[in-house]
């Protein structure tokens, strides 16, 4: 086994890692560069597409992504592997990423025309991207996927956004095993509507993002407290609060934020609550807005507080001032009105989209703010901002910045430095090896010197598609089998009772299993008995409570 590293090495963008295991070729990610390296997005790719059997996508963000359209348009014909709600979310972001593309190219041939100068293609077109949905396996949590003889993987969530995940992998080669885990973007413990990120026990190889590998986010009660005043201080001198955030996942993130504050009862913030309520906020992302509603129909990996104001009846990504744009024109409007409001809109590192046009129209203005609320990569607007360049150039119009600039880390969708060690504590055995991705370079440098020190793991910082052969093998583990297709079942009216009765009994059976499967895998041999039928119903019982959650979740019960 060998593994290549093609992408986050360098920076934080164009996550993708090769693992070529026997004779199949395994991608992890295939996500589009951004920021400084955006150019390396149209140079060859270092593999031929044709040549991967498989890819494991850890979530939907376009630097894990958005060059799937690019694989599939070069001749990639394998499957893709992904949580459920990825594969939703991708449905939308391909698209408009594709758009993006489609746009630009216009754009350019506008001017490559006047100036006698080459035209260009745009990288993919939206129908690539259609095309490439063909190809998508989408997988429940914890299911155990056998991918064929010698592969097997399991998608644990992640905690990052909706349906992110942490993938684990065996590899079985002589009647051994060797684990590898791949982490994906580990999200941040107590993080608003998604469940924290699953703990690991055991791997021989981890690859490890390092994104706030050096730093410390700010708390969860903290980052609130501190929206609120930044808000409040610019709505009170007139002002227009401009809020760059990423369609899926801070969008949501914040607009939850914002309803838990408005419901809270604490009588000493009754008077600034009043306040915020009567301000309009303007979701001005047509992608974001189809994202909201993605959330919404994947309710059932919630955490338990977002899901308990779910069951109340209280849809906490709704709330009486809250204003969804459609059209272009609405999205004009917004800046020719005086009227203090809020306005989050994507990209959220400015470099596309109607952020551009809402920045354009309120940088200049003093009595505004701009409100950063995630990471932002080396060489976008957004980084340059955050640094404290003071004149940008939007649509060819120079404008000097006046407006209050802050930045929120504790938003990001990130784990800090504390979050990824204690994820990596729950190894009870230490890995063979840890390779330290997606992070600038000091932040990759000071993670895994942090790593060595604390947990005594050894690190290694991956150089650009240089391959890394894996030897070592470890003891015989039993690989679970494939979970067969659900097949297709009658739509049953349940009434409140009946779903109670449901939810009941599936915990019966969940107890009754772990149980079996404790003893079974204790007390006796392989002989005795087939632990894969074991594993199989631990499928189905997934299956069984996923369907149930989104009964519930539709019937409102």
């Amino acid at each position: 086994m060998n593994i290549r590293f093609l992408g986050a090495v360098k920076g934080v963008t164009g996550s993708s890692h090769l693992i070529k295991f026997k004779d199949k070729l395994i991608m992890l990610d295939c996500g589009m560069f951004q920021g400084k390296d955006e150019d390396l997005n149209y140079e060859e790719l270092d593999v031929n597409p044709a040549d991967i059997d498989y890819l494991f996508l850890s979530h939907s963000h376009i630097d894990h992504s958005g060059r799937i359209p690019l694989l599939v348009k070069k001749g990639f014909k394998g499957t893709i592997y992904c949580s459920k709600p990825t594969y939703d979310l991708c449905e939308i972001m391909l698209i408009d990423s594709a758009h993006i593309q489609e746009t630009e190219a216009e754009w350019k041939n506008r001017k490559a025309k006047r100036s006698g100068k080459p035209l260009v293609e745009p990288m993919y077109t939206q129908d690539d991207a259609q095309s490439s949905f063909k190809f998508f396996n989408p997988v429940l949590y914890e299911q155990i996927i056998k991918i064929d003889d010698y592969i097997t993987v399991k998608f644990n969530d992640a905690g990052h956004i909706l349906g992110s995940s942490i993938i684990e992998m065996w590899f079985k080669e002589d009647n051994e095993n060797i684990k590898m885990v791949y982490s994906g973007d580990i999200g941040m413990n107590e993080k608003p509507i998604l469940k924290d990120p699953t703990s690991i026990e055991s791997a021989d190889y981890i690859i490890m993002e390092s994104t706030y590998g050096n730093r410390l986010h700010e708390s969860i009660e903290k980052r609130t407290e501190e929206l609120i005043n930044m808000i409040l201080k610019t709505i009170r001198r007139g002002g227009t609060v401009v809020i760059p955030s990423f369609a899926v996942g801070r969008t949501q993130e914040i607009i939850y934020e914002l309803n838990k504050y408005y419901d809270s009862k604490l009588s000493s913030k009754s008077s600034e609550i009043n306040e915020l309520k009567k301000i309009p906020v303007y979701i001005d992302s047509p992608l974001a807005t189809k994202a909201t509603e993605v959330f919404k129909r994947n309710a059932h990996v919630f955490d338990k507080e977002a899901t308990k104001y779910l069951m109340s009846g209280d849809n906490p990504l709704e709330f009486e001032n809250l204003h969804f744009t459609q059209s272009a024109e609405e999205s004009k409007q917004l800046n020719f009105s005086d009227e203090p409001k809020i306005i989050i809109s994507a990209s959220g590192m400015c470099d596309a989209g109607r952020i551009k046009h809402h920045l354009k129209h309120n940088l200049w203005k003093k009595e505004s703010s701009v409100i950063f609320v995630g990471y932002q990569a080396e060489g976008t607007l957004g980084r340059r901002i955050v640094d404290g360049v003071k004149d940008v150039k939007l649509f060819g119009e120079q404008i000097h910045i006046n407006a209050e600039i802050f930045n929120i880390e504790g938003f990001s969708g990130h784990a800090d430095k504390n979050g990824l060690l204690n994820w990596l504590k729950n190894f009870k055995e230490k890995p063979k090896k840890v390779f330290i991705v997606h992070g600038e370079p000091e932040s990759k440098t000071e993670f895994a010197e942090e790593v060595e020190k604390t947990l005594g793991f050894d690190c290694i910082i991956p150089k650009y598609n240089i391959s890394y052969e894996i030897k070592t093998k470890t003891k015989i583990e039993e690989i679970p089998v494939k979970n067969e297709e659900p097949s297709e079942r009658p739509i049953i009216e349940l009434d409140e009772s009946h779903i109670k009765e449901l939810k009941k009994d599936i915990q019966n059976l969940k107890k009754l299993f772990e149980n079996a499967l404790n003893l079974t895998e204790g007390y006796l041999t392989e002989d005795e008995i087939k632990i894969d039928k074991y594993k199989k119903i631990n499928n189905n019982i997934l299956d069984l409570e996923n369907e149930i959650m989104n009964l519930t979740i539709l019937s409102g019960k």
